[in-house]
């Protein structure tokens, strides 16, 4: 059987873009999630087209192959491991920014295409594609499939807010398209806003639409140091209805600043007095057309957080500026150099912060465990590197700060993913009934089960009981 697969793969794709067994990089067998085990899949194929793909899921459903979708395995929850018996579907080759259609500020882009190859085509034109979720390698489709964000959603908001329609397979190889290069509508169902954040679980992405913005030529980086952590988080609310609208509002606690500057080699002018008083940071970035319209705002911004308790205010230089958004951007690779165990992504209501990092402190001293990090504090997405060895002890510590969160009105991710790793504590702590009405949806979806069945909503003995 597996041969026959093989030469069916080969007449849809070509035999140059079917690899299997050894064949197949450890490159495909795993995303960055730091706990999870790589699985080499059975077979990868590389399409080159909606077609091919389409052809790909029939065939898979009718063998009952389980596929996973993989852009540029750059997320972090274990969504792109694929099955053993399974079919990596690789977008490497399609990664065509197909128009960038400047009169409707819009983007159409195959799901290949990385964050830094959009920009740079957007740039070319003066405009932009804002969602920066910190990793500039990423793919187009793992954003969709995600529902990415990053530090400039305080401004311009997720994935979600930037998608305007899509091409996408369902299970069955049917292709369907939604949305349009439009802003609004009323006609039936979102499938649009459906299919993004479903982690492949639903359809895989081809092509998508996406909102463009203007690009700002002016843009200044605002660094405050707090004696205390719930001084900056107290802070946000504060700073948010301003009416200064930063594009950028980031919190880092001392220890992951240190981490993140000594790596990037890094100096940012405060003295030695000030950073020996300073428990947490806190990052605010201002864009505008007009550079002296900036400065008018960083001069109230300044204000602003002195009179909030900052223990001094910083305005840095461009490139001392673009070296600390860059390092806060490479945050995880610093905490992954340093052993992290963990990353969460836990996100509340911004004024819910202190309360929820209050909890993940001491929840951290009960275990005997090390918690650190920075987050998007302008929408309450915080991200904590967890260092605690032991299995057993780290699932207790997680699924309290998980829980924790959703008691305060959160969610357990607010850009990642749940993937493979945090399906156990998505399942045992979200609604039943809603987890009832996603397993239904995927059926209309999906309904032989085969699209990335052990992520986010699938358990193996279900799996196996839809492809029987």
């Amino acid at each position: 059987m597996a041969d026959v697969i093989a030469e069916q793969l080969a007449e849809l794709v070509g035999a140059d873009n079917v690899l299997a067994g050894d064949a197949i990089s450890p490159d495909y067998q795993h995303d960055e999630a730091l706990s999870a085990t790589p699985v080499r899949p059975a077979y990868l194929i590389r399409p080159r087209t909606t077609d091919e793909v389409a052809g790909v899921l029939r065939l898979a459903g009718e063998h009952r192959v389980p596929v996973t979708a993989r852009g540029s395995g750059s997320g972090m929850s274990g969504a792109c491991i694929p099955r053993a018996d399974g079919i990596v579907v690789s977008f490497e080759r399609m990664n065509n920014v197909v128009e960038i259609d400047t009169a409707n500020h819009v983007a159409v882009v195959q799901p290949g295409v990385t964050l830094v190859e959009l920009d740079t085509a957007t740039a070319a034109v003066g405009l932009t594609y804002p969602v920066y979720p910190g990793e500039l390698s990423g793919s187009l489709g793992g954003n969709v499939a995600t529902n990415a964000g990053g530090m400039r959603a305080v401004r311009y908001g997720v994935t979600r807010h930037h998608v305007l329609g899509l091409t996408a397979v369902l299970g069955t190889g049917e292709v369907i398209h939604t949305g349009g290069r439009i802003v609004k509508a009323s006609s039936g169902y979102d499938l649009t806003q459906l299919i993004i954040g479903s982690e492949g679980t639903l359809a895989l992405v081809t092509e998508a639409i996406l909102k463009l913005h203007p690009r700002l030529a002016h843009q200044r980086t605002v660094l405050a140091p707090f004696p205390d952590l719930d001084g900056v988080v107290t802070a946000v609310p504060q700073v948010v209805a301003s009416g200064l609208a930063p594009n950028i509002l980031e919190y880092i606690d001392s220890f992951t600043m240190a981490a993140i500057t000594y790596t990037a080699e890094l100096s940012l002018g405060v003295p030695d007095e000030v950073r020996d008083k300073t428990q947490a940071y806190l990052v605010v970035s201002l864009e505008n057309t007009h550079a002296d319209r900036v400065t008018e705002d960083v001069e109230r911004l300044g204000e602003l957080l002195q009179g909030l308790g900052a223990i001094d205010v910083y305005v840095l230089d461009g490139p001392a500026a673009h070296k600390l958004i860059e390092a806060r951007e490479k945050a995880f690779w610093t905490a992954k150099a340093a052993g992290a165990h963990d990353i969460v992504d836990v996100v509340v209501p911004r004024t819910a912060m202190p309360e929820f990092l209050a909890t993940a402190r001491k929840l951290a001293e009960e275990t005997g465990s090390g918690v650190a990090g920075c987050g998007h504090a302008g929408d309450g997405n915080v991200h904590l590197a967890v260092f605690q060895a032991d299995p057993a002890i780290r699932h207790r510590l997680l699924r309290g700060m998980f829980e924790a969160g959703i008691e305060l009105g959160g969610a357990i991710s607010g850009e990642h993913g749940i993937g493979r790793e945090k399906k156990p504590y998505f399942l045992e702590l979200t609604d039943p009934s809603a987890v009832a009405l996603m397993r239904r949806v995927k059926q209309a979806f999906d309904p032989a089960g085969i699209l990335n069945p052990d992520v986010l909503l699938g358990d193996s003995d279900d799996n196996e009981e839809a492809r029987a």
